[in-house]
C-alpha cells in the first residue's frame, strides 16, 4: 500500500529581488542546501510574475538578476520548498503553477510555454495533494485569490497555451515543428477523436511560435525546452515577424478563444480568425492553424450564400469552392486539426475532400491517441461509438473507472442529480439533440422543451453559452457546446431518435428533427442518421467527470439501460424488521407489481413482502400497500420512478380514478405484459341482451403524446383485475 505524505510545505517571506538580497536569500534552508525548489518572482504593482524551479537557486537567481529585463521588471521573490521535493516533483509543480497562475488572473505571467511536459514519475498522484497545499498557502499570503476549482472552470484555464502536454502531445509538437522547420512540410494534418487535446495543442503552438526568446538564458533550459527553442529559432529565422493565425469556423468557440488570447502576453484576439478573415492580409499568412477543421463549410445550407460566393470569386473559384480552399490559398503553411466523426451537418465539407489532401505525398500526417478530457479514457470513447452504432458485442453493463455514466428513467431525477454536481463542481449543463423548434428565439416568453413536467428554453445566447449566467436553467445544443469541456453533461436524446426493437437499429425521424440547415437537401435517411449520431456522440464526449443520459423514446431508453448503469433513487422508507411488523398498524406491504398474482392479492403478513413505514403525515389503514410506478405514461400525476400509496380495491365505483390493473390482455410500453397504472373509464353497451358486453378504457395521463388508451372489451375482460386504487405519490 502506498504511504501517504505528511505535508510539509514552506512558502518563504518575500525577499527583495535585487543583488543586495542575495546573501539573505542564500541563507534560506532550501537554497543553502541546494535542495530542489520552486520560486515565484513578482511585481505586485505591475501585476506581472515569473515561475521557475532549480536545484541551484543561488546561481539561477543571479542569472535572472543579470538579465536587465527581469532585474528591472520584478521587485519580490518567494521560495517554495519542501523536504518531499525532488527534481521531477519541482518540474511538475512549476508546470502546474504556470498553468494555474496564468489562468487565475492576479498576475500576467512572463514565462514562455516551451518545455511544459507532464512526465510520469514515482508517487506523482501524491504530489497533487502537495500542490493543493502550496496553493492554499499562496491564497493565505494573498499572492492569489481564486480556488483551484474556480480556476479550473475558467475558459482561460481550459484553453491556456500554458497547459502541460502529455508525452503523446509533446511528441506531436516536435513532429509538427520538425515538419515546418526542417522537412519543410507546408501541410500538416493532426487527426484525433474528441478529447485528445487538439485545441490545447493548437493554442500551445501559436504561443510557442510567437515566443520572444531574445533574452533567453540557454543554461536555464531543460533538454525538452532546448529542442523546442531550436525549432522556434529555425521558424523565426525562416519567417521573421511571422504572420500566424488560428482559424475557428464555429462562432461561439472562436469568441471564447479570442477572449483567452486577449489575456496572454504575446497573443492578440485578432490572431483568432474566421475563415473569411484569411482574405484580410495583402500578403499570405505564413501559417494558419485550423482547429475543428471538420466544421469548415462548403457552399451549402448556410445563411450567407452571397458573401461565400464572393470569397470564392476572389480566388477564381465557382460554387464548388470551400473554406478549405480559402485557407490553402491564403497561407504558405497550414496545420489542420481534424476528426471526421465530429462533422454534424451538411454544410460541413465532405470527408473525401480532406481524404484527398491526406493522401498527398507532401502532407505530414500525425495522430493523437491519448484521451485528455474524459476521465473514462479511450475505452469510454470506443464504448459510445459502439453503443450508438449498435455494434457493441459485450452484453454486460459498461462502468468506466473514475467516470459516472448513468441512464435515467426520469428527467426530473437527472436534473436533480445534475444540480447537485453543479453545486459542487460547476460547469454542469443539459444538452439535447435538435428535437424541438427554437420558438423562444423570437418569443422570449415561450418554453421550447417540456419533458417530465419540466420546462426549458433553448440556450438564449449563441456565444459562450456554457459560461453564461443562466446556462444551467437552459438546454444547449451541438452548436453551443462543440469544442467545449464540461464537468458533467446531461444528455437528452430527443424524440427524433428512436430504437426499433424489431430491426434492433437506431432510427431517425426527420419530421422531428428541427435543425433546418442540418437536414435541408438530405434525401437519404442514412445520411441524416450519420449526422445525428455524430451529434449525440460529440455531446456525450463533453463531460470530464461524467455523463447523465435520458432518452425520450422508451425503447431507446430500454436499449441504453442494457449497457449503462441505471440510476437508483435512494429508497425513501424504513423497512420494518419482519419480527416487528404489525400489519396495517405500523407498516404496509411494499409490493412488486411483477409478483405472482396469488401473493399480490393476499396482502397478508408474508415473508414474500417487505413491510415499510409510511411518512409521518400519512395514515396507515387496512388494505394499504406501496409500489413503485415506472414509466412516463402517467407523468402528469406520477413522476417516473415514484413510490405510490394504493389501497386494495373494494369493488366500488372506479370511474375516473387512477387504478393499478392486472390482465393478460394488457401490453403496456412502461410495464410490459400484465400490469399497468392508468385512469379508469368504462362503457356498457346499453340495449344489448347481455349486460356484460362492456368495454374498459385505461387512459394515460402523460405529457408525452405517444401513449394511447388501452381498451379492453368483453373478449379480454375475463382475467381483468383491479388490484388497487391510487391514493398519493409518496416520493
Amino acid at each position: 500500500m502506498m504511504q501517504s505524505f505528511e505535508l510539509s510545505i514552506e512558502v518563504s517571506e518575500q525577499y527583495d529581488f535585487n543583488k543586495d538580497s542575495l546573501p539573505k536569500i542564500a541563507q534560506n534552508p532550501w537554497v543553502k542546501n541546494q535542495w530542489p525548489l520552486v520560486y515565484f518572482i513578482q511585481n505586485e504593482t505591475k501585476r506581472i510574475a515569473y515561475v521557475g524551479e532549480s536545484t541551484n537557486a543561488s546561481s539561477r537567481i543571479k542569472n535572472h538578476l543579470a538579465n536587465p529585463k527581469k532585474a528591472d521588471a520584478f521587485t519580490k521573490i518567494s521560495i517554495i520548498g519542501s523536504d518531499k521535493f525532488n527534481k521531477s516533483a519541482t518540474l511538475d509543480i512549476e508546470s502546474n503553477l504556470i498553468q494555474y497562475i496564468t489562468s487565475e488572473g492576479t498576475y500576467e505571467l512572463q514565462n514562455g510555454n516551451y518545455g511544459l511536459v507532464n512526465h510520469n514519475y514515482y508517487q506523482q498522484d501524491l504530489y497533487k495533494d502537495l500542490f493543493k497545499e502550496i496553493w492554499k498557502k499562496l491564497i493565505d499570503k494573498k499572492i492569489v485569490s481564486k480556488s483551484l476549482e474556480d480556476v479550473e472552470n475558467s475558459e482561460l484555464f481550459k484553453y491556456s497555451p500554458y497547459k502541460s502536454l502529455n508525452e503523446d502531445q509533446y511528441s506531436s509538437v516536435l513532429q509538427i515543428l520538425d515538419g515546418l522547420c526542417i522537412k519543410k512540410s507546408n501541410r500538416i494534418f493532426i487527426k484525433g477523436s474528441a478529447g485528445t487535446g487538439k485545441t490545447i495543442l493548437a493554442t500551445y503552438l501559436i504561443k510557442l511560435l510567437n515566443s520572444d526568446i531574445s533574452d533567453a538564458n540557454f543554461e536555464d533550459f531543460s533538454d525538452e525546452e532546448l529542442k523546442e527553442i531550436n525549432f522556434i529559432i529555425a521558424f523565426q529565422n525562416k519567417y521573421p515577424k511571422a504572420k500566424i493565425g488560428l482559424v475557428i469556423a464555429m462562432t461561439s468557440l472562436r469568441e471564447s478563444l479570442q477572449n483567452v488570447f486577449k489575456k496572454i502576453p504575446g497573443l492578440k484576439a485578432s490572431m483568432v480568425l474566421n475563415p473569411s478573415d484569411t482574405f484580410k492580409l495583402n500578403d499570405k499568412y505564413d501559417l494558419l492553424i485550423v482547429d475543428e477543421a471538420h466544421r469548415l463549410r462548403q457552399y451549402k445550407n448556410i445563411s450567407w450564400m452571397g458573401a461565400f460566393r464572393k470569397n470564392n470569386q476572389k480566388l477564381g473559384l465557382d460554387d464548388t469552392g470551400t473554406e478549405l480552399d480559402w485557407i490553402i490559398s491564403n497561407s504558405k503553411n497550414q496545420i489542420f486539426f481534424y476528426d471526421s466523426a465530429q462533422s454534424v451537418k451538411p454544410s460541413d465539407i465532405n470527408e473525401d475532400q480532406f481524404t484527398r489532401l491526406l493522401n498527398q505525398d507532401d502532407t505530414l500526417k500525425i495522430e493523437l491517441t491519448s484521451q485528455m478530457r474524459v476521465k473514462g479514457g479511450n475505452d469510454y470513447i470506443r464504448f459510445v461509438d459502439q453503443l450508438l452504432h449498435v455494434n457493441r458485442l459485450e452484453k454486460t453493463i459498461y462502468s468506466p473507472n473514475e467516470y459516472e455514466l448513468i441512464v435515467f428513467d426520469s428527467l426530473k431525477d437527472l436534473y436533480s442529480e445534475l444540480a447537485k454536481k453543479e453545486e459542487i463542481n460547476g460547469l454542469c449543463r443539459l444538452v439535447a439533440g435538435y428535437s424541438w423548434p427554437w420558438l423562444s428565439e423570437k418569443d422570449k416568453t415561450v418554453m421550447d422543451i417540456e419533458i417530465d413536467g419540466l420546462q426549458f428554453q433553448w440556450n438564449q445566447t449563441p456565444k459562450d453559452w456554457v459560461n453564461s449566467p443562466n446556462a444551467f436553467k437552459e438546454v444547449g445544443c451541438i452548436h453551443t457546446t462543440q469544442g467545449y469541456d464540461l464537468n458533467y453533461t446531461g444528455v437528452i436524446f430527443g424524440k427524433e431518435i428512436i430504437f426499433n426493437e424489431f430491426t434492433q437499429e437506431i432510427e431517425i425521424n426527420p419530421k422531428l428533427y428541427f435543425d433546418k440547415n442540418g437536414k435541408k437537401g438530405i434525401s437519404n435517411k442514412d445520411d441524416l442518421k450519420a449526422y445525428v449520431i455524430n451529434i449525440y456522440k460529440t455531446i456525450m464526449y463533453r463531460g470530464i467527470r461524467g455523463t447523465y443520459v435520458y432518452a425520450c423514446d422508451t425503447s431507446l431508453r430500454n436499449y441504453l439501460k442494457k449497457h449503462i448503469d441505471v440510476y437508483k433513487k435512494d429508497f425513501p422508507f424504513r423497512i420494518v424488521p419482519f419480527e416487528e411488523v404489525k400489519p396495517f398498524v405500523n407498516s404496509v406491504p411494499l409490493v412488486n407489481i411483477s409478483a405472482a398474482a396469488g401473493s399480490f392479492s393476499d396482502l397478508q403478513v408474508h415473508s414474500d413482502f417487505e413491510w415499510v413505514e409510511l411518512p409521518f403525515n400519512t395514515s396507515v389503514k387496512e388494505g394499504y400497500f406501496v409500489c413503485k410506478v415506472v414509466g412516463e405514461s402517467m407523468n402528469k400525476i406520477i413522476p417516473n420512478g415514484s413510490y405510490c400509496l394504493f389501497k386494495k380495491d373494494s369493488g366500488g365505483s372506479r370511474e375516473g380514478k387512477i387504478v393499478l390493473v392486472e390482465s393478460t390482455g394488457i401490453q403496456d410500453a412502461d410495464f410490459g405484459s400484465g400490469y399497468t397504472v392508468k385512469e379508469y373509464h368504462s362503457q356498457k353497451n346499453i340495449g344489448t341482451e347481455n349486460w356484460r358486453h362492456e368495454s374498459i378504457s385505461l387512459k394515460p395521463l402523460s405529457f408525452e403524446s405517444e401513449y394511447e388508451n388501452i381498451v379492453l372489451d368483453s373478449d379480454n375482460l375475463v382475467d381483468f383485475r383491479v388490484k388497487g386504487i391510487f391514493i398519493s405519490v409518496l416520493s
